[in-house]
Protein backbone atom coordinates (compact mmCIF):
# COMPACT_ATOMS: atom_id res chain seq x y z
CA UNK A 1 0.00 0.00 0.00
CA UNK A 2 1.89 3.63 -0.94
CA UNK A 3 0.65 6.43 1.45
CA UNK A 4 -0.59 9.67 -0.43
CA UNK A 5 2.10 11.98 -1.27
CA UNK A 6 2.12 15.57 0.45
CA UNK A 7 1.01 17.22 -3.02
CA UNK A 8 -1.69 14.95 -2.75
CA UNK A 9 -2.80 15.53 0.08
CA UNK A 10 -2.16 19.27 0.24
CA UNK A 11 -4.62 19.07 -3.55
CA UNK A 12 -7.52 17.10 -1.30
CA UNK A 13 -6.95 19.87 1.79
CA UNK A 14 -7.56 22.27 -0.66
CA UNK A 15 -10.54 20.85 -3.02
CA UNK A 16 -12.33 20.34 1.10
CA UNK A 17 -11.46 24.26 1.73
CA UNK A 18 -12.74 25.30 -1.74
CA UNK A 19 -15.78 23.09 -1.06
CA UNK A 20 -16.99 25.24 2.03
CA UNK A 21 -15.96 28.40 0.26
CA UNK A 22 -18.51 27.96 -2.20
CA UNK A 23 -20.85 26.29 0.24
CA UNK A 24 -20.54 29.66 2.54
CA UNK A 25 -20.89 31.97 -0.30
CA UNK A 26 -23.84 30.30 -1.94
CA UNK A 27 -25.56 30.47 1.63
CA UNK A 28 -27.64 33.09 0.07
CA UNK A 29 -31.45 32.76 -0.04
CA UNK A 30 -31.40 31.93 -3.98
CA UNK A 31 -34.98 29.89 -3.45
CA UNK A 32 -33.04 26.91 -5.50
CA UNK A 33 -32.70 23.95 -3.38
CA UNK A 34 -29.73 21.76 -4.31
CA UNK A 35 -27.98 24.94 -5.98
CA UNK A 36 -24.69 24.17 -3.30
CA UNK A 37 -24.45 20.38 -5.32
CA UNK A 38 -22.84 22.22 -8.24
CA UNK A 39 -19.36 22.93 -6.86
CA UNK A 40 -19.62 20.25 -3.96
CA UNK A 41 -19.88 17.52 -7.27
CA UNK A 42 -17.18 19.52 -9.13
CA UNK A 43 -14.76 19.48 -6.24
CA UNK A 44 -14.96 15.89 -5.22
CA UNK A 45 -15.01 14.84 -8.71
CA UNK A 46 -11.84 16.95 -9.41
CA UNK A 47 -10.37 15.72 -6.24
CA UNK A 48 -10.68 12.14 -7.13
CA UNK A 49 -9.62 13.18 -10.83
CA UNK A 50 -6.55 14.62 -10.04
CA UNK A 51 -5.43 12.25 -7.38
CA UNK A 52 -5.71 8.59 -8.36
CA UNK A 53 -5.92 6.96 -4.88
CA UNK A 54 -8.93 5.02 -4.38
CA UNK A 55 -10.57 7.21 -0.67
CA UNK A 56 -8.90 10.20 -2.55
CA UNK A 57 -12.79 11.63 -2.55
CA UNK A 58 -13.74 9.79 0.66
CA UNK A 59 -11.15 11.90 2.60
CA UNK A 60 -12.18 14.99 1.07
CA UNK A 61 -15.57 15.04 1.34
CA UNK A 62 -14.65 13.84 5.34
CA UNK A 63 -11.85 16.79 6.04
CA UNK A 64 -14.98 18.95 4.33
CA UNK A 65 -17.58 17.31 6.49
CA UNK A 66 -15.64 18.07 9.25
CA UNK A 67 -14.24 21.26 8.81
CA UNK A 68 -18.47 22.05 8.33
CA UNK A 69 -19.57 20.66 11.29
CA UNK A 70 -16.54 22.22 13.74
CA UNK A 71 -17.18 25.88 12.04
CA UNK A 72 -21.44 24.94 11.85
CA UNK A 73 -22.50 25.53 9.01
CA UNK A 74 -25.58 23.72 9.08
CA UNK A 75 -27.93 21.93 11.14
CA UNK A 76 -27.69 18.36 12.08
CA UNK A 77 -24.32 18.13 13.95
CA UNK A 78 -22.27 15.19 13.69
CA UNK A 79 -24.98 14.53 11.35
CA UNK A 80 -23.81 17.01 8.62
CA UNK A 81 -20.84 14.28 7.57
CA UNK A 82 -23.37 12.50 5.65
CA UNK A 83 -23.94 15.41 3.50
CA UNK A 84 -20.22 15.41 2.37
CA UNK A 85 -19.05 11.71 2.90
CA UNK A 86 -22.27 10.19 1.04
CA UNK A 87 -21.31 11.62 -1.89
CA UNK A 88 -17.78 11.46 -1.89
CA UNK A 89 -17.92 7.52 -1.54
CA UNK A 90 -20.22 7.09 -4.73
CA UNK A 91 -18.10 9.24 -6.36
CA UNK A 92 -15.17 7.08 -5.06
CA UNK A 93 -16.77 3.81 -5.87
CA UNK A 94 -17.73 5.05 -9.72
CA UNK A 95 -14.09 6.04 -10.20
CA UNK A 96 -13.04 2.35 -9.36
CA UNK A 97 -15.65 1.04 -11.80
CA UNK A 98 -15.22 3.62 -14.33
CA UNK A 99 -11.58 3.86 -14.38
CA UNK A 100 -11.45 6.19 -17.48
CA UNK A 101 -14.51 8.18 -16.24
CA UNK A 102 -12.81 11.70 -16.16
CA UNK A 103 -12.53 11.19 -20.19
CA UNK A 104 -16.44 11.67 -20.71
CA UNK A 105 -18.51 14.04 -20.11
CA UNK A 106 -21.89 11.32 -20.22
CA UNK A 107 -19.71 9.11 -16.97
CA UNK A 108 -18.88 11.88 -15.10
CA UNK A 109 -22.36 13.39 -15.07
CA UNK A 110 -23.63 9.79 -14.54
CA UNK A 111 -21.31 9.65 -11.41
CA UNK A 112 -22.32 13.18 -10.51
CA UNK A 113 -26.18 12.50 -10.76
CA UNK A 114 -25.97 9.49 -8.60
CA UNK A 115 -23.53 11.11 -6.24
CA UNK A 116 -25.64 13.92 -5.96
CA UNK A 117 -28.65 11.72 -5.33
CA UNK A 118 -27.54 11.18 -1.96
CA UNK A 119 -29.06 14.29 -1.07
CA UNK A 120 -32.67 12.09 -0.78
CA UNK A 121 -30.82 10.09 2.09
CA UNK A 122 -30.00 12.62 4.09
CA UNK A 123 -33.17 14.51 3.38
CA UNK A 124 -34.66 11.42 4.48
CA UNK A 125 -32.74 10.57 7.64
CA UNK A 126 -33.16 14.55 9.25
CA UNK A 127 -36.45 14.42 8.74
CA UNK A 128 -37.55 10.91 10.25
CA UNK A 129 -35.45 12.35 12.92
CA UNK A 130 -37.75 15.10 13.70
CA UNK A 131 -40.62 12.75 13.21
CA UNK A 132 -42.20 14.55 10.17
CA UNK A 133 -45.33 12.49 8.41
CA UNK A 134 -43.98 9.07 6.14
CA UNK A 135 -45.81 10.86 3.18
CA UNK A 136 -44.47 14.10 3.33
CA UNK A 137 -41.34 12.96 4.23
CA UNK A 138 -40.77 11.20 0.78
CA UNK A 139 -42.66 14.03 -0.69
CA UNK A 140 -39.81 16.41 0.61
CA UNK A 141 -37.04 14.02 0.30
CA UNK A 142 -37.49 13.64 -3.56
CA UNK A 143 -38.27 17.81 -3.46
CA UNK A 144 -34.48 18.29 -2.62
CA UNK A 145 -33.18 15.85 -4.08
CA UNK A 146 -34.16 16.62 -8.06
CA UNK A 147 -32.58 19.67 -8.02
CA UNK A 148 -29.90 18.83 -6.31
CA UNK A 149 -29.32 15.84 -9.04
CA UNK A 150 -29.67 17.99 -11.79
CA UNK A 151 -26.87 20.85 -10.35
CA UNK A 152 -24.55 17.97 -9.76
CA UNK A 153 -24.70 16.85 -13.29
CA UNK A 154 -23.93 20.61 -14.07
CA UNK A 155 -21.22 20.57 -12.08
CA UNK A 156 -19.72 16.89 -13.16
CA UNK A 157 -20.03 18.75 -17.24
CA UNK A 158 -17.00 20.92 -16.18
CA UNK A 159 -14.69 17.99 -15.15
CA UNK A 160 -13.37 16.53 -17.94
CA UNK A 161 -12.36 19.96 -19.93
CA UNK A 162 -10.47 20.51 -16.34
CA UNK A 163 -8.82 17.30 -16.00
CA UNK A 164 -7.53 17.77 -19.74
CA UNK A 165 -6.38 21.00 -19.28
CA UNK A 166 -4.37 20.10 -15.69
CA UNK A 167 -3.03 16.93 -17.57
CA UNK A 168 -2.15 19.19 -20.56
CA UNK A 169 0.03 21.96 -18.38
CA UNK A 170 1.30 19.00 -16.18
CA UNK A 171 -0.15 20.01 -13.18
CA UNK A 172 -1.64 15.97 -12.98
Amino acid sequence: MTRISLKESLFLGFCAVFILLSRAALRLHLGISGHVMFSTMFFLLIARGCVPRFFAATITGLFAGTAAMALGMGKGGPLLLIKFVLPAMVVDIGAMALPFMFQSYLLCALVAATAASTKFIDTYVMDRLVSMNPDIILQHAFLEAAPAVLFGVAGGLFVPPVIRRLKSYGVI
